[in-house]
């Protein structure tokens, strides 16, 4: 399993190698005491930490899931996810990091399950659009959405509902599959009502630490993922983290080193992923990181506005576009990159204008030799410019790794709410839209809402062009 280790790297977060704007192995060791504390912390609370037990719990859940799954795949062309947030994201990411990256164009006999169409936006064109291409008849949609109120996702619900009942008749509740709460909301309620295959999400799994519970393994198995290698990453790297020494750590310490740099003015966040297969990772850590550490109040009352801002970056790609910020611009953000040592597969260049030298370098080497050479020259320059960096390294992009990874970066993030004495489980901030969103369709209950916003002040024609 050793061999299967993913790694952090956080040499280029060092004063030793990025010079004044770095951290010295003195500031750690000065934190020491406020990392124990933290440390003490995560063990006490780990049993309110529901997604901690994902990895170890889940055996008849499992088994639930693969008969679903094999249901669906023998039985389907697409299999389609009605979800926003953690219940799109996830799903995206893994499937995105573990299947061919042309998997929807495969024919069906290449391809390890039905096609895959996640609908995480209520776009009118968007879902028009995916109704013009499947078949009814021959699509399962997942509508997931544990508190079952999720407005998005139970408005995709009715409009599905009402196109199987035109297209499918009797029987269209066998192409709808719930992945809710076990006994509390309107979708368990109508599961009920319906006789919905159902899958129940663990109480205390909020949306952004569910990928992997059923929200995020049922997908992952429809389309032919190993998901019991996934749990088996994720508790590997669950043991690594029992350790309370940041310096064993890999979660803590890159917690701890973010923290650092929040205080030193480090407000941004970016993750680049040198494989495409983990390009969409950066989107769900996006929520996982903004979402988590994003607070008005600290756990004490106290106004602390913190939180960085993650910001979405692919190599190379994004050496064509935002490395020379990264490079010259402010020190204002820490940059992860995230590299493989050993890709799927391999493609050389081959030898052809060799009369240009500008040209004839590249021939005989390979794809992956040229992009871990770009990964690795990106690296150094941004060390060589004082900005901040480390690297996280998957030996291969496989089940075991990605487990590894989900699970790391969920902990870390539990770790650095504990650092900034934050509740990094609750998200207060996104209720007010949420709110006024009910108020504006009429929903019973938000009246009051609806007559703030009737009264909130005219927009003023002057500053509108």
């Amino acid at each position: 399993m050793e061999k299967a280790r993913i790694r952090l790297d956080y040499n280029g977060m060092m004063s030793e190698n990025v010079g004044k704007n770095g951290i010295t192995p003195e500031e750690l060791e000065a934190n020491r005491p406020l990392y124990e504390k933290a440390a003490a912390a995560m063990r006490e609370k780990r049993s309110m930490m529901k997604w901690r037990e994902l990895p170890h719990n889940q055996g008849d859940t499992v088994k639930e899931i693969k008969r679903i799954a094999e249901k669906i795949r023998s039985s389907c062309e697409s299999f389609v996810i009605l979800g926003i947030g953690g219940s799109a994201l996830g799903p995206i990411a893994v499937h995105q990091a573990l299947c061919h990256l042309r998997y929807n164009e495969l024919p069906r006999e290449k391809r390890s399950g039905p096609r895959l169409y996640v609908e995480d936006n209520v776009d009118p064109e968007r879902m028009s659009s995916l109704l013009d291409i499947i078949d009814p008849s021959a699509t399962v949609f997942n509508v997931i959405t544990k508190s079952g109120s999720t407005s998005e996702t139970m408005s995709q619900l009715l409009i599905v509902s009402d196109m199987l009942k035109r297209t499918v008749g009797e029987g269209w509740t066998e192409h709808i599959v719930a992945t809710t709460d076990e006994k509390k909301g309107n979708l368990i309620k109508i599961a009920g009502e319906l006789g919905l295959e159902t899958l129940c999400v663990p109480d205390g799994v909020g949306g952004r630490f569910s990928e992997l519970s059923p929200v995020g393994l049922l997908c992952a198995a429809v389309c032919g993922i190993d998901i019991d290698a996934l749990l088996d990453g994720a508790r590997f790297m669950d043991e690594l983290c029992e350790n309370g020494n940041i310096f064993e750590n890999p979660a803590y310490m890159s917690a701890a080193l973010e923290v650092l740099a929040m205080k030193k003015g480090c407000n941004i966040s970016v993750m680049m992923p040198y494989a495409d297969s983990l390009k969409f990772m950066t989107d769900w850590y996006a929520q996982l990181w903004a979402e988590s550490l994003g607070k008005l109040a600290d756990n004490d009352g106290r106004i602390v506005r913190t939180g960085q801002t993650p910001v979405k970056a692919m190599g190379v790609t994004d050496q064509h576009s935002q490395v020379q910020l990264y490079t010259e611009g402010p020190f204002d953000k820490t940059v992860t990159f995230v590299g493989v040592d050993k890709y799927r597969t391999e493609v050389k260049i081959p030898h052809a204008f060799d009369h240009i030298p500008n040209v004839a370098f590249l021939s005989g080497h390979t794809l992956n030799e040229l992009i871990k050479a770009e990964q690795a020259a990106t690296e150094y320059a941004v060390r060589k410019s004082g900005h901040l960096s480390k690297t996280i390294t998957l030996p291969e992009v496989n089940a075991f790794t990605v487990g590894q990874l989900l699970y790391m970066l969920e902990v870390q993030t539990a770790f650095a709410g504990e650092l900034l004495n934050i509740n990094a489980f609750d998200q207060p901030g996104v209720e007010e839209g949420k709110n006024a969103t009910y108020a504006l369709l009429g929903k019973e209950g938000f009246e009051e809402k609806r007559a703030e916003l009737e009264a909130e002040t005219a927009r003023n024609s002057r500053f509108v062009i």
